[in-house]
This record gives structure tokens, C-alpha cells and sequence, in this order.
């Protein structure tokens, strides 16, 4: 029998909003993010002379910003890059920030930042999409995910040598955020070196092999009280179909296939992004979001 189309079956069963639900509303967010930082320049430039009646609500970049012009957020890694670098002088609004980003994402589970704040996420998934309709699957270079650690411990030890926020200098997060606002000059650059890694170098290269950001909120999200379950994983009808979309498919094999080893049914590696796609693409619904505590 011929393989379906990955999705389809979860189309057929549950319907096309159930099938790509999680999708939609991950773009949602992105994208709903981004619009907010930018609700005060748009607001300028359609109305120079006037006021905008809105106000902020998100002031900032994802660096550092604050929200309704009052409760600080800061990006954990770039507080250690502060610490790292030596800066003696690191303003309260700086820690309480960095405090309150850190217990958000482990409350939610880290990676989350990467499938639903981050914007780099939707260039990576665009390079994906292609790569998969050029039928480059299985083309390119094969890394180690543990160079994202590597990359990590590196960006540190560079802020400490050089004094500096080494990783802001080319950081494709901040890049791309900043640009949507200011123009992206160089960053246009970077984040096409992105893209082309993600096409044509390694499959899903950038977020799952080799961004810091990721190795980070990975940590941040080992202990994350909501994740990923598979209570129903004697559902599962080995498809293949979450494997195929999931940008780190390494962590579902343990929990569909460990339950005669014991292994809980709820996926604890910290890799996961909670993005949701092994949901929406399971007919069998075997997926759902949970706690990673229930027995």
C-alpha cells in the first residue's frame, strides 16, 4: 500500500483544523509578537504629528524589552554574556528581567521560545518546507546536536575573553528582529546564510544542530512541568508521520516504543519545542499536551 502524504491520514480523521491547529496558531504567535513591538512605528509613521492612542505594550526587542512600559524582560543568555564578559555595573531592571524570562519558560517548557516566539523559526521551517518539495531530504551534512552546547559554552568563553556580547554581533535572532524595524542591511546576510545551511547544508541545521539560544532553552526546559505526552501510545499505528515533522524526531522513539523498558509515556528531554506538530499530524491522536508528572 502506497504511503500517504504526511497529514493526510489526520485530515481524513480529525479534520483540517485539528491537523494543523498547533501550526496555526504557532504563526499566530509568532507573528502576533512581532506585530506587537511594532504597533507604536507603525502607529508614527501612518500619524507623525499625532498620538497613538495604544500606547506600548511591548517596548523593546526580544533582547530586552519591557512590557506596558513596566515589567522588565530581559534574554537569559544575554544577561550571562553581561556576567560573562565582566560588565560591573548591570542595571536591576536587567536581573529582574532575566528572573522573570527564566521561571516563564521553564513553566512552559524552554524550547518553547524556539516554535513560538522565535522569528528565525519561521525561516528555518521555510527552508524545510523547500527542501522538502526539492526532495533534498537526503542531501547534505550530518552534525552532532551536541554542537549547539559547544556553541553555547563557546559564546560564553568569548564574552569573557573579549569583554564583549560576542554572540550579539551575529546573532540571527536579535538580527532579524532589529532589521524588521531599522532595516536589515547585513542582516540580510546572515539570515540568508540561514536559510541556504538549512536548504542545501543539513536539514533542519540551524535550530536543531547548531543555535546556542536552543542548546540554552533547552536546559531551562529538562525540568519543564508541561510537555509533550503519548498516553495513548498503543494507538500508534508506526505511520511515521510525527517523525517526519518533528525538528528534533530523536525524542519520540523513547516514549512510543519504551513502554515495555518502563519509560513514562511523556517526552522529558529538553530538546522538545512544544511546537505541537506530532499532535495536529496523528490521526491516532496519540499526542496531547500534558503534565510530566502524571503517572
Amino acid at each position: 500500500m502506497a504511503k500517504l502524504e504526511v497529514g493526510k491520514e489526520a485530515i481524513e480523521k480529525k479534520g483540517w483544523w485539528r491537523a494543523y491547529k498547533w501550526l496555526i496558531l504557532r504563526r499566530a504567535s509568532q507573528l502576533g509578537i512581532l506585530g506587537l513591538f511594532m504597533i507604536i512605528p507603525i502607529c508614527k509613521m501612518l500619524n507623525p504629528e499625532g498620538d497613538c492612542a495604544l500606547g506600548w505594550i511591548i517596548k523593546g526587542n526580544l533582547s530586552s524589552s519591557k512590557l506596558f512600559d513596566a515589567i522588565p524582560m530581559t534574554d537569559p543568555l544575554l544577561f550571562l554574556q553581561m556576567i560573562a564578559s565582566g560588565f560591573t555595573s548591570i542595571a536591576i531592571e536587567a536581573v529582574i528581567g532575566a528572573v522573570i524570562i527564566l521561571v516563564f519558560y521553564f513553566l512552559v517548557g524552554g524550547r518553547v521560545f524556539c516554535s513560538w516566539v522565535c522569528p528565525v523559526n519561521m525561516v528555518t521551517d521555510a527552508a524545510f518546507w523547500l527542501r522538502q518539495k526539492l526532495g533534498l531530504n537526503g542531501v547534505g551534512t550530518r552534525f552532532t546536536r551536541n554542537v549547539r552546547y559547544w556553541m553555547l559554552g563557546m559564546i560564553l568563553v568569548l564574552s569573557a575573553v573579549t569583554g564583549s556580547l560576542a554572540y550579539e554581533l551575529v546573532n540571527p535572532v536579535s538580527m532579524l528582529h532589529r532589521g524588521l524595524f531599522f532595516g536589515m542591511s547585513l542582516g540580510w546576510i546572515v539570515i540568508a546564510a540561514v536559510f541556504i545551511f538549512d536548504l542545501f547544508i543539513t536539514k533542519r541545521g540551524w535550530c536543531t544542530h547548531i543555535c546556542p539560544m536552543g542548546a540554552f532553552y533547552g536546559l531551562v526546559g529538562k525540568a519543564s512541568p508541561l510537555k509533550v505526552r503519548a498516553d495513548a501510545r498503543d494507538k500508534c499505528n508506526d505511520c511515521g508521520d510525527c517523525y517526519a515533522v518533528c525538528p528534533e524526531a530523536q525524542i519520540l522513539k523513547p516514549i512510543l516504543k519504551g513502554e515495555k523498558k518502563g519509560i513514562l509515556p511523556v517526552i522529558s528531554a529538553g530538546e522538545c519545542t512544544n511546537c505541537g506538530r506530532c499532535i495536529d499530524v496523528c490521526g491516532e491522536e496519540v499526542f496531547e499536551f500534558g503534565n510530566r508528572y502524571k503517572r
